[in-house]
């Protein structure tokens, strides 16, 4: 592929997408790369702050002509313009049929599964990866349960993640959480296996697999586990995943049950975080949401820098195998939400747009409506590293 621009960061002036315009200046300066959005003197405001070496491009998420121009110009389209299910369906196919790789942040596990449904199967054809879930939605359980599985022999039982994060929310993450209640859901989008392939499910899994995590001890770590609040868009990731697995390298296992919890290191904290959750999940569920939504940031809006430097995540996966039971890592230091997502993003557009084709998992050809280990997989864990990101063996607690 040999096109204007390898990556074009759309949505740039959002707060997202602004960290990762200024990410690949300061990093990636010499890789061809454009900024896009629908609001010229927005974008040109962001150039102008930042000193970036990008070309602009106006393009609105709703304008087909002008989204199907941009995607013919470059390899990768980088979408941090959310809510997707809002204002991504368009740009997201104008990439499939005009061939061009993408990659975005999105959490929204019915709107992922709506283009599944209408874009899977020419994506694959075609050979173009369309890869959602880049962020701290959902690549740490991903790529950590990746990690964890190609590290031990043979199949493997089961993997529980346990997520321990300091971060705050942007306007666009509390807008898609408050307008997801009103989206039209694609038939059966939060189901256990939402985004599972067909005839991908055994009866160990539908019988073994479930998200109700309630506050306990947790075995052979220590600490204790509650609900996580992004626990849904991840364990759905991780299950279509598991049944792509067998395409692109080691398979999981026909009976591979994954679950995810938050990490505490003291009961207290479990309880009070729980209690936290659980009181925002029946805001957002209620009519009370469109009474409270002014109270939050509203999109465009996040944390300041001194909140997104002293941020951290550490994703803890225990994984079960015949051989009994081993635990590794994923973490880095800086906000999850926000610096991490977005380097996270970055990076996984960077292992579309100048790495080799052969060396990402499937080899060059391979495509479809992926998942970050998936459509990356160990190349995305390398460039990871790279910036700081750590993946290791931890001790058990036994």
């Amino acid at each position: 592929m040999n096109r204007k621009y390898k990556i074009v960061i759309f949505g740039a002036t959002g707060f997202t997408g602004e960290l990762c315009a200024k990410f690949m200046s300061e990093k990636y300066s010499d890789v061809p790369i454009a900024i896009a959005g629908r609001n010229l003197e927005k974008l040109e405001k962001i150039k102008n702050k930042h000193g970036l070496p990008f070309p602009i491009i106006v393009a609105d998420a709703f304008d087909v002509n002008a989204l199907e121009k941009m995607c013919k110009d470059t390899e990768v389209v980088l979408s941090t313009a959310g809510p997707y299910h809002k204002y991504g369906s368009d740009l997201l196919g104008a990439c499939v049929k005009n061939g061009c790789h993408y990659v975005d942040i999105t959490g929204e596990s019915f709107w992922i599964k709506d283009m599944i449904e209408k874009h899977h199967k020419e994506a694959s054809n075609k050979g173009v990866r369309i890869i959602n879930a880049c962020g701290f939605d959902s690549a740490p359980s991903d790529l950590g349960v990746f990690y964890a599985v190609n590290q031990v022999a043979g199949s493997v039982k089961s993997v529980q993640c346990f997520q321990a994060w300091k971060g705050e929310a942007s306007g666009g993450t509390m807008e898609t959480m408050f307008s997801s209640m009103d989206a039209k859901l694609a038939r059966g989008g939060l189901g256990k296996f939402s985004l599972n392939p067909k005839n991908s499910i055994s009866e160990n899994q539908k019988k073994k697999t479930s998200d109700k995590i309630k506050v306990q001890k947790i075995p052979h770590l220590g600490g204790w586990t509650g609900p996580f609040v992004m626990a849904l868009p991840n364990t759905r990731i991780v299950r279509r995943s598991a049944a792509l697995s067998r395409f692109t390298g080691k398979y999981y296992g026909d009976d591979f049950v994954y679950s995810e919890g938050a990490y505490y290191s003291k009961k207290g904290a479990a309880r009070k975080v729980t209690f936290m959750t659980l009181a925002l999940g029946l805001i957002i569920v209620s009519p009370l949401r469109k009474l409270l939504r002014g109270f939050f940031r509203k999109p465009g809006e996040g944390p300041s820098q001194e909140a997104m430097d002293s941020g951290f995540f550490k994703s803890r996966f225990l994984i079960e195998t015949q051989d009994g039971f081993r635990a590794f890592s994923m973490s880095s230091s800086g906000d999850p939400g926000y610096k991490m997502t977005s380097r996270m993003a970055c990076e996984s557009a960077l292992c579309l747009a100048v790495e080799n084709p052969a060396s990402l998992p499937g080899g060059e050809g391979f495509g479809g409506l992926l998942t970050p280990s998936v459509g990356l997989g160990n190349v995305l864990i390398n460039r990871l590293k790279n910036i700081g990101v750590s993946f290791k063996e931890i001790s058990l607690n036994n």
